[in-house]
This record gives C-alpha cells, structure tokens and sequence, in this order.
C-alpha cells in the first residue's frame, strides 16, 4: 500500500492561484497565510497526474465525448460511498456547481421569482440569485444545543407560490453539518408539497467523517428523487477545483429531460478531455489516497479543537462532521466582527474567510481551511494565538 505525505509544504505562488496570487485583492495585503479558499494545499493525487501526462502524449487536443468509462466511474464510486445506484441517464457533466446553480435558478425561476436558502451558508447561494435578479428569502438555521439545525416550521411559513426554488449545502458550508435522514425528508416533503425544487450541493458529501452518514438528498424519499437536482464533484476531494470536473444527478425523468435539454441546448453539458480523464481516474483509483487524506485531515481538525480550547477558551470551535472547513465562534472573544477581522489579518498576518460573507448570521464567526500541511496549521493557530491574547480579554 502506498503511504501519501500530506506533509509536504508546495510552494502555489506565481502559479495564478486564487488562494495564494489573489490576497492583496481581496484583503489588501499580500503576505499573508493563507486558510481562506476552499482548495487543499495538498499535491493532487499521482494516479491523476499521470493518467493527464498519459493524455498530453497524444499531439491532438479536438473535440472530446465523455467515455462510458466517464459514467461508469461515477454509478461505481457514488453506489460504494453512498449506497444510492443511479444510472447513467441521469447523469450530465455540469461546468462547475456554482455555475449549475445558476444555470438551474435561470432556467427554473423567472426575475422576482424567491430562492429560499438557510444561513450561514456558502456565499454563492445568495450571490448568484441575487444577480439573476431573483428575490432571495432566508429561513435561517437555528442552534439547538450547540448545533445547527433547520427550521423546518419557519421554512413552511414563508413558502407562497413565488418560491420556486430551494438550494441546500449538504453536507453544510460553512459548519460541516451532515443531515440526519429525518430532517431532509421533512424537508422534501415540504418542497414538494409547495412545489418547490431543491437544489442539492452535496460537493462536500465525499468527506463526511466517521461516525456520521451522508444521505443524498434524492435517496430519502420518493418525494425528494421527484423534486430535486444534486451536484457533486471530485473538486474537493482530490484538490482538481482548477479542472472542473463537475455533474449533476437527476433521478426525475420531467426534471431531467427539461434542465438537460437546456444544458445541452448551450453545449453545457460538455467537459474538456481534462475533466472527463481526472474524474474517471480519482474514481477509479483515488479510495485510499482519499481514506488517507480523511485521517490526516481529521487530525488536522482534531489539533485546532485542541489547540483553540487551550489557549483561545472563549472561542467556540464547530468541528466539523464533513469537509476541511472549520466554523470557529468568536463572539465571545470582547471583539467587534471588524475588530476581528482586522486582527486576525493584520496582526496575525492570516487570511480566513469572516462569518459575515455567509450571512448576517456569520457576524463574529471566521471560517478556517484545515486542509494543509499540519506544519502550517500549527504556524497559522500560533499566530492567531499571539494575536488575539494581545487584543482581547481571553485568559
């Protein structure tokens, strides 16, 4: 068995990357750690690279179709992960799950219609409808015992005839929640009894840690499989968010014949020759670079809890259930939300997303990429560390 270092430090600067080549415009200032975009810092698995130099040998980059080897991969990896057997009809290459939302929301809402989505939660969500000139309307989450959860009764309440559309994050961006089975198909049966289509992001869904349980939104009830579309990716498991290796699953055979026929109508529904040869390669080969990069990741997860109840008691760690995202509650550090941000940037010298990007309901949180080497985890927890003792009332 092949032992992968996730130890290993890479140096992303000068290669036009977002999280590193992109500080100075969206914080201002360019030296700073970086724990803010939502990619790893980890080398993208080997059996990937080599089966894309195997591809760049050939001298001819034309037009492309997705092998049934594309599909295959996908029914196989998606049926082992999660116990749901789809099969290959429904299945589209989608060109990025932030773009399938706003393709879905432009095809399946008018302008004013609502799209309901449940702060805090990835920004996106409220982004792309807002700009389509849709009407966001927000049923936020609530804390119930030092947990998220939906508002089912509040989410009912606000639902009329305009609501035409629901995007989920499951499992949930910015906390880490995996969905109990329950609580999606109360959900599911609320949507369809409203006629609302759920949009599932579950991008997420392939680094759900143990004990916990992902359940595709589609699998828990008929009514669920009737009235929703669900997006995933490789992206984020293997570290390829620059490939775009996007799908979607659409189990309805309405549904699916309506927003296919779209995506194919704009030729959306066609991937490079990169996307399909990475997809089937971390699906093919990628189960225990991936069940190595879970423990490793989790340990990660498991040093910050540690590290911020012993130092930075006051602030309040989410660990998550999923993913490499960290929600970290500092409201009770004696800081404004500006305050905050302003230390943890300039005298920490790191770059984290703030709550506020997800929703009012983010005001004093901060948002932390776990997903590095634990070298640099350890550096950057040091220097939030230092920074806050000197600017706050933590003991």
């Amino acid at each position: 068995m092949k032992v992968y270092n996730f130890d290993e430090i890479i140096e992303r600067r000068g290669t036009d990357s977002l999280k590193y080549d992109r500080l100075e415009a969206y914080f201002g200032k360019r030296d700073l750690m970086p724990f803010w975009v939502a990619d790893m810092d980890f080398r993208t698995p080997d059996f990937i690279l080599d089966a894309i130099k195997q591809r760049c040998e050939h001298p001819v980059f034309g037009y492309t179709h997705p092998s049934d080897a594309y599909a295959d991969s996908i029914i196989r990896w998606v049926n082992d992960l999660h116990g749901w057997e789809i099969r290959r009809e429904w299945i589209s290459f989608i060109p990025g799950v932030v773009k399938g939302i706003a393709l879905a929301v432009e095809h399946f809402s008018g302008k004013g219609d609502k799209i309901v989505i449940q702060p805090p939660v990835y920004h996106p969500f409220r982004i792309v409808p807002d700009m389509l000139q849709r009407e966001v309307v927000y049923n936020p989450l609530r804390m119930v015992n030092n947990r998220y959860e939906m508002d089912l009764e509040h989410l009912e309440s606000i639902l009329d005839k305009k609501c035409k559309i629901l995007i989920l994050s499951n499992p949930h961006n910015p906390a880490g929640i995996v969905w109990p089975e329950e609580t999606l198909r109360e959900l599911a049966k609320i949507c369809a009894k409203h006629g609302v289509l759920v949009i599932s992001d579950e991008i997420h869904s392939e680094m759900v840690y143990p004990p916990f349980t992902h359940h595709p939104f589609a699998t828990v009830s008929d009514e669920a499989a009737a009235c929703s579309i669900t997006f995933s990716a490789p992206s984020k498991t293997f570290n390829i968010a620059g490939i775009v290796a996007s799908y979607a699953i659409v189990p309805d055979e309405r549904l699916r014949k309506e927003f296919y026929t779209f995506l194919h109508a704009g030729e959306f529904h066609e991937g490079t020759i990169f996307s399909y040869i990475a997809t089937i390669a971390a699906y093919t080969h990628g189960a225990e670079w991936r069940r190595q990069m879970l423990d490793y990741v989790m340990g990660n997860v498991r040093l910050a809890d540690e590290f911020i109840k012993t130092y930075l008691p006051e602030i309040k760690v989410y660990p998550p259930q999923a993913s490499f995202l960290i929600w970290l509650d500092c409201r009770d550090s004696g800081l404004s939300h500006r305050e905050l941000v302003r230390t943890v940037r300039d005298d920490a010298g790191l770059a984290l997303n703030e709550g506020m990007m997800f929703g009012k309901e983010g005001e004093g949180f901060l948002r932390m990429n776990a997903g590095c080497p634990r070298a640099w985890l350890e550096k950057g927890l040091c220097a939030m560390k230092d920074a806050l003792l000197r600017h706050t009332n933590i003991k």
